[in-house]
């Protein structure tokens, strides 16, 4: 039997998640289902990042990611401490090792201003006072920047969800769409939705989801596994919070860095390694049709004409750990092989166009009963209660 709601949210990560909570506060009235393929929530981009709150130093003035992350950061940290979940705020220090890099620690500094983000900026001795083990010639110290567990907010999300009359089915992957005269049927392995408005969260699947759902979004997901060591408890000692480098501007990636997360461990990374799959995690895992899709792409080739040699160095420290330890040991000097602990691994979903040009904002479609989240990557989490409201305005507005 078809079941009949008025929205359905393809996707139950936390944008999607927070983004189905946002709507239903606004119209209380309103039936909402969420739909996921996995059989429990926030399994992929949600529960696999690194878990930094993060400030909104990075973003172009002016831009979404700019203005709803420095809104929605502490938004996060205030609905986390109502709900009980565990947070730091341990504060972050971006260094930069070289004088080439001060150019670009200063329009991080320019930007950090523009955004409204409070920054210090440091000499070395005073690098040193904040994070010990580090080493660098400038840097600039972020005092807002935490940690949380982001499966944990999902979580606490879909619970208001569930309490207020919403359903969040998992096991329901949408096959295909077809038109009804109330709106729009959607297919699932779980069964038919009748919907008037679907909003796509689906993050590494998005842009399938659009063209199945009737738009063309003119970009592909390209996947990028980012990898991440722990260290051991004694290396993890000597790192009080969060280390990042001054990240290439040429990339929405912030390079490998030092983080500590909400159970006290450290983990160096992640590193933007092309992956054979969407949801291909291991080394050597993929899906021949992710991998042929990708290949087939005249964006992919733009894009690894343009930076192939940046390419073969994240890959190369992908297989070497020596590689990688001697990357982190630019900011950490006394790394050592040896303080590596365990290895684990996430998929970020990036937005690519024909031209080979990387998508840095967030970048939301629309069509007539369809609302499409093509770009969503870091710092949406960080951003997932102001995102989720944005995304609801705009979904609203053809209700």
């Amino acid at each position: 039997m078809t079941s009949r709601f008025d929205v359905a949210v393809v996707g139950a990560g936390i944008v999607g998640l927070s983004t189905a909570r946002a709507i239903g506060f606004a119209r209380p009235g309103l039936s909402i289902v969420i739909l996921e393929k996995e059989e429990e929530i926030a399994t992929h981009q949600t529960g696999r990042n690194s878990g930094v709150v993060h400030a909104g130093l990075y973003y172009r003035p002016g831009s979404l990611k700019a203005r709803l992350c420095v809104e929605g950061g502490p938004r996060l940290l205030e609905f986390c401490d109502e709900r009980g979940i565990d947070t730091t705020q341990a504060g972050k220090i971006v260094v930069a090792t070289s004088a080439s890099q001060l150019p670009a620690l200063a329009e991080l500094e320019r930007r950090a201003g523009a955004n409204g983000v409070r920054v210090v900026r440091v000499g070395p001795d005073e690098i040193c006072e904040h994070e010990p083990e580090a080493r660098g010639v400038e840097g600039l110290r972020v005092p807002f920047t935490g940690a949380v567990e982001f499966r944990d907010v999902a979580r606490a999300f879909a619970e208001d969800l569930i309490r207020d009359g919403a359903e969040v089915r998992t096991g329901h992957g949408v096959l295909s769409s077809r038109s009804s005269s109330s709106g729009r049927i959607l297919e699932t392995v779980g069964g038919p939705i009748e919907c008037s408005l679907v909003v796509n969260c689906a993050g590494l699947h998005v842009d399938r989801i659009a063209r199945l759902l009737g738009t063309e979004p003119g970009v592909k997901v390209l996947p990028f596994r980012g990898e991440y060591w722990s260290l051991t408890p004694d290396a993890a000692a000597r790192v009080r919070g969060h280390i990042y480098p001054v990240p290439d501007p040429r990339f929405p990636h912030l390079g490998v860095h030092f983080t500590r997360d909400v159970r006290g461990r450290v983990e160096i990374g992640p590193n933007a390694v092309w992956a054979w799959g969407r949801e291909a995690y291991g080394r050597l895992s993929g899906n021949p049709r992710d991998a042929l899709e990708t290949l087939s792409y005249r964006g992919f080739w733009n894009l690894a004409r343009r930076h192939w040699r940046t390419g073969l160095g994240e890959q190369w420290r992908s297989m070497s750990r020596a590689a990688f330890v001697r990357r982190a040991r630019q900011l950490v000097p006394r790394l050592d092989a040896r303080d590596l602990d365990q290895w684990r691994s996430g998929v970020r979903a990036q937005a690519v166009d024909t031209d080979g040009a990387l998508i840095y904002d967030f970048l939301i479609l629309q069509s007539p009963g369809v609302v499409n989240v093509i770009n969503a990557p870091s710092p949406a989490a960080t951003s997932c209660l102001s995102i989720g409201e944005h995304i609801a305005a705009i979904a609203l507005e053809q209700l």
